[in-house]
């Protein structure tokens, strides 16, 4: 052929071409170089598995080798199941988690945070103590009007305990939610009787009421007078054994002057009641006097 030719040597319209119509030196066979598996950028990267797929044929064709491990078959879905049903309890124990933490401890800071209320609007219906000492008297008036539901009757001292409440009236729950709570037909605190008081069992109320032991002392405050108890016995019943919160419970005898506390037992539960007997040992006038020595430090 003549010259720019495209015969053996010649150079055609494809460009220049080797010695014999091969390709110029430096290009891969049979393409334009950029399908060569050994270039740098067709390699896996670090951490990257190739995995071929390699079809094989089966009685229903063509499949690839690997596709067992993602058909889905009768033990696919028990795991899937399994692993599902697994991370929903795993959630609901958190969540249950969550929430006993809230009732151990959120709660004693809700308590805490009503009963400051509470001592504080006790203080203002109280006033100023008293002037002059009234004749001490572990008796006050049985005409003595309860206040109503829900409204502060007396602060109750545990020194062995170091805790103090604003006791309410009432023992339905909207009442000692926040408080412990007068039985509403029990004797005011003094009075011949059984002054009774129901509390829940969480930290900031009677968590710790199982701790006491015959002997300890129970103060009850009121308006002009304190109330020294003395405990007499610690008993666990049935809810409806309610002869515990009567004028004259179990072991007593009439017209003792005695203080009763009742809470749920065990602790989380309720299905049993932890009952605190005590009575009456002395009294003295809230006016121009220090707390009983029981109270100090």
């Amino acid at each position: 052929g003549g010259p720019g030719g495209g015969g053996p040597g010649g150079r055609g319209p494809g460009g220049p071409r080797g010695p014999g119509g091969g390709p110029p030196p430096g290009s891969a066979p049979g393409g334009d170089g950029d399908d060569d598996p050994d270039e740098p950028g067709d390699q896996p990267r670090r951490g990257e598995i190739v995995v071929p797929l390699r079809p094989v044929r089966t009685d229903e064709g063509y499949r690839s080798v690997h596709s067992e491990y993602t058909r889905t078959t009768v033990g696919s879905v028990v795991r899937a199941t399994i692993r599902g049903t697994g991370e929903l309890m795993i959630t609901l124990g958190l969540v249950v988690l969550l929430f006993a933490g809230y009732e151990v401890w959120g709660t004693s800071a809700v308590v805490d945070a009503h009963q400051s209320t509470l001592d504080d609007e006790l203080d203002d219906q109280w006033g100023a103590p008293p002037t002059g000492a009234p004749t001490p008297r572990a008796t006050p008036s049985a005409a003595a009007l309860a206040p109503p539901p829900g409204g502060a009757v007396a602060r109750l001292h545990i020194p062995r305990l170091k805790k103090r409440w604003v006791v309410v009236e009432g023992v339905k729950p909207r009442d000692i939610r926040y408080a412990p709570g007068h039985y509403p037909k029990s004797a005011m605190p003094g009075q011949p009787g059984n002054f009774s008081v129901a509390g829940h069992r969480n930290r900031a109320t009677f968590w710790r009421l199982d701790e006491l032991a015959a002997g300890d002392k129970i103060v009850v405050e009121t308006r002009t007078t304190w109330f020294v108890y003395d405990l007499r016995e610690t008993r666990i019943v049935r809810p409806h054994q309610t002869e515990v919160v009567r004028p004259t419970p179990p072991h007593f005898r009439k017209g003792q002057r005695l203080l009763t506390l009742t809470t749920c037992n065990p602790k989380f539960d309720n299905y049993q009641r932890l009952i605190v007997h005590a009575e009456l040992v002395r009294s003295q006038p809230r006016a121009g006097g220090a707390p009983p020595a029981e109270l100090a430090g």
